[in-house]
This record gives C-alpha cells, structure tokens and sequence, in this order.
C-alpha cells in the first residue's frame, strides 16, 4: 500500500500541476511568525535561511508523509552555545531522514515559556514513528532556568553542546554584534574593567559566554552528564563527518550522515552540503556565517587565553574530553 501511494504521489506531481495551473489559484500559506521578544532583551541574529525556514521544510517524500505524522515535544535540543556552529550542527542533522526540526530558534525555556507546552508543540514538525524532533536554541546554555524547564518538560531530553575555542568565540560574537552596530567601543575596551590592572570584564555576554564550566554546573544539577553530548566547533570544521557520526550515535540513529555529503568550501572556510535537505543542489550557510574577524591585539587575545585556562581546565574534567584550546 505504501509503494501504491508513492507511484500515485510521483505520477501525479506533473499531471496534477497542470491542472493546478489551468485553475484557480489558491491563496498562499503564510509563515508562521518568530517567537517575539520579551521587553529588555536582545535577540541573537538570526540568518536570512534562519527566517525562512518553516517547521515543515522538507523534500517532497517528506512533506508528503509529513500529512501522516504527529506533532511532539522534542526529544533533543541543541542547548547552545551562541557563535559555536549550532547552526552548521542542525543544517547538516537535517539531511538524515530520521530526524526532524525547527528552523528557526524557538526561544522557549528562555523568553516565550509562558506560552506553555501546547504553544511549544505546536512549533514543532510532524514526525511519523521512530523520527526524532529536534530544535536548536544556544542561548538555553547560559540561561540559569533553562535546565530546571527542559526537565519538568521530560527529564531523558537529549542536550547536545556544541562548544568553540572560548577566545575564538568571543572574538566571533563581537564581529557579529560590530557588523549590526559599527559603532560600537573596540573590542580590546569591553574586555576588560581596567586594563592597567588586566581585570576581564565578566559582565560582558561575549566573555561570559565562554566559562563553560560555570554554565554546565547548573545542568547538571538537573541532568546526568552522560545525557549531554559536547561537540567540538573546531571538529565539526575540519571532520564534519566523524563529528555527525557521534551525534548520530548519541541520538540512537543509523549513520547515514557520512563524509560523502559534504565538501569543503574555499572561500567560505568550512564545509558545506553537497545536497542539502530537499534539495539536489550544494548548499552552504549564509552570509552572515563565516565573517572575517577585525585584528585584536594579540596581549589581549594572550590574557584572554590565561584567564580562560583554569576554566577550560575544570570542563575538560567534567567532560572527560581535552578540546585542545591551548
């Protein structure tokens, strides 16, 4: 019966388009909006193929089961962190047929929970038996709430880390924030609180971010580590293929994701898609990804590294895993 359905699904696609054409057009389905901010907060950026993403993008074949399917909670998230490579994590988990996710970030156990579970879910794909839902938000990392609402929610919720070179990543989250504000105080002035004394400014989101050891602290205060999957930003660059295989591994799915999906892109410094979900063309992430980083003074970057190293130190611990950061 399903291979019935197929061969009427495919045989129909051109007739059935013709014939779509020759009548009355129906009017087009909007998107559904993003999750609003709250008042006081600022929202991390997100990429033109960020707002465009629905729920239910997909192929064809999955749009068409996608009819059949259920709308669940997630069974995974991609809990952060900001400027990481969650995005690259998510585009290239997205290939795997077994997996189904949010495009754009739903914000919830961090700005939107008192919208409640139903508004949640309905965010959510339809997924048929034995495919996982998934949704990627880095800032629930740094979020003091986030793990105490994500296991109210579920308490066997997959986490996934996708964690980046702290000095690197704050470098990188300033070049985002310098594109939209280029006004904004050098980058050497915000990291410290004087200079002359050398004393980081821990206030600052962009240095703060990068003390993966006080974040994960809280987590788990509400989830074994053994539940939470650390991906390595740097690896994902130069092995996209043997970091998917741990993902793939960590979420019980079948490697399907392997090294001949990808190629590695030049000109932008990364790897990207040779066919992306839905597509038979290449695809890489978009402009706003991959940016050149402005020159800092390499004391700055020097004291940036010794200030993170006890911290860097404690994570590998906790982890059981040396990123390799110094």
């Amino acid at each position: 019966m399903l291979f019935l359905w197929l061969y009427m699904f495919y045989s129909c696609a051109g007739s059935c388009t013709g014939l779509a054409a020759r009548g009355s057009p129906s009017p087009p389905r909007a998107a559904p909006p993003l999750p609003p901010l709250l008042p006081g907060e600022q929202g991390e950026e997100s990429s033109q193929e960020e707002q465009r993403a629905s729920p239910d993008a997909g192929s064809p074949i999955s749009s068409f089961f996608n009819g059949f399917g259920t709308k669940r909670l997630p069974q995974a998230i991609i809990i952060g962190v900001k400027k990481g490579g969650t995005r690259a994590l998510l585009e290239f988990l997205r290939v795997h047929p077994d997996v189904r996710a949010v495009g754009a970030e739903p914000h919830f156990f961090d700005r939107n929970y008192e919208r409640g579970l139903a508004w949640y879910r309905d965010l959510m794909p339809k997924t048929l038996e034995g495919q996982i839902t998934m949704e990627k938000t880095p800032s629930y990392f740094v979020t003091k709430e986030a793990p105490a609402r994500i296991s109210s929610m579920s308490k066997g919720t997959k986490l996934i880390v996708v964690v980046r070179d702290p000095v690197t990543r704050a470098i990188s989250d300033y070049t985002q924030t310098l594109s939209k504000k280029p006004d904004i105080p050098t980058f050497e002035s915000l990291t410290f609180k004087n200079r002359t004394t050398g004393l980081i400014d821990t206030s600052w989101s962009a240095i703060q971010i990068g003390i993966y050891a006080k974040h994960l602290e809280n987590w788990l205060l509400y989830f074994p580590i053994g539940q939470i999957l650390f991906v390595s930003g740097e690896r994902l660059i130069s092995d996209p293929a043997g970091e998917l295989g741990r993902v793939q591994d960590f979420l019980g799915l079948k490697r399907i994701v392997t090294d001949k999906h990808f190629y590695f892109n030049k000109t932008k410094g990364f790897p990207c898609l040779k066919k992306a979900e839905g597509s038979s063309k290449p695809h890489c992430l978009g402009k706003t990804k991959g940016r050149t980083h402005p020159d800092i003074d390499q004391e700055v970057v020097q004291r940036l590294r010794d200030f993170y190293r006890p911290f860097n130190m404690k994570f590998y611990q906790m982890t059981g895993q040396d990123f390799g950061w110094d």
